[in-house]
Formats: structure tokens, C-alpha cells, sequence
């Protein structure tokens, strides 16, 4: 379709939590139709050193089920301009939390040499995949209560 605004969010999206909707729901208005890129789980393996938490299945139906996505797409590269060159977005979205990096100066340059915008948004502070694994690891399991025989 010409003129259409194709937006691209990517993420691990693990343990999906509001930052990750906030992201999604901030991209979706700045375009027509909004692909959210889900890394699967050998990128995050060498990207992160450690699986996700939710595999890449269930990762991708819970982004898929988000009213303000319109469609997926399973990241398995790190490299966004080879990802824009099988995609085709116009507008790639992401965290201010990467604001300022080298590699996102780097990728805005590569970027703007084949017209598509970067977008970041706020980052969701209070909230973080990291922080909810962290929060998870801290928490002693419930003790296994003995089982009942229920036959008698």
C-alpha cells in the first residue's frame, strides 16, 4: 500500500510488563500499521548471555494479542539495517534509554541515509524485565506440602 508509515518496535518482550505496552502503545500512533519484532531465544541467548524467561511461542502470543500491534516479526539478527532491508518499516521505535548510545548514533546515521526515522520513547523506569527477573530470583518458593491421599 503507498503511503502507508510502517513502524517497527523490536524487543525481547520478556515477562511483558507496562514499559512494554507503553512502547507499543506510543508507536502505534505515529504510524499506520506497527511490527512489533520479537527476538527469539537463541538472539537473546548471545545478545543477553542467558535465555528469556517465556519462549519465543508464547512471546509472540502475548505481543500478538496487544491491540496496538498488527503483526510480528521473529528478530533472529541483531543487524536492524538487515532487518530493514526484509521488513521495509519507515519509522523504527525504541526506549530513551538507548538515547545517546553509540551503537544508536551509529544506526540513526545508517538510518538516515535511506529515510527512516528514529523514534525514542520514555523509558518505563519503575519497571524492567531485569527488575522482574531480579524481584523472582529473590522470592523462596512456596514449601511443597505433603500430598493427601484422597482415596480413602
Amino acid at each position: 500500500m503507498t503511503g502507508e508509515r510502517l513502524g517497527y518496535a523490536p524487543g525481547v518482550f520478556d515477562l511483558f510488563h507496562v514499559g512494554h505496552l507503553n512502547i507499543l502503545r506510543r508507536a502505534s500512533t505515529h504510524c499506520d500499521r506497527l511490527i512489533a519484532g520479537v527476538c527469539s531465544d537463541d538472539l537473546v541467548v548471545r545478545l543477553k548471555g542467558r535465555p528469556p524467561v517465556i519462549p519465543l511461542a508464547e512471546r509472540l502470543e502475548i505481543v500478538r494479542s496487544v491491540r496496538y500491534v498488527d503483526d510480528t516479526y521473529v528478530a533472529t539478527v541483531d543487524d536492524k539495517i538487515e532487518i530493514w532491508k526484509e521488513v521495509g518499516f519507515d519509522v523504527i521505535f525504541k526506549g530513551d534509554d538507548w538515547l545517546g548510545t553509540d551503537l544508536w548514533k551509529n544506526l540513526e546515521g545508517e538510518f538516515s541515509k535511506v529515510d527512516v526515522e528514529v523514534v525514542f520513547f520514555p523509558y518505563t523506569t519503575h519497571t524492567s524485565s531485569t527488575l522482574l527477573r531480579r524481584a523472582l530470583s529473590l522470592r523462596t518458593p512456596a514449601p511443597i506440602l505433603p500430598q493427601r491421599d484422597l482415596s480413602a
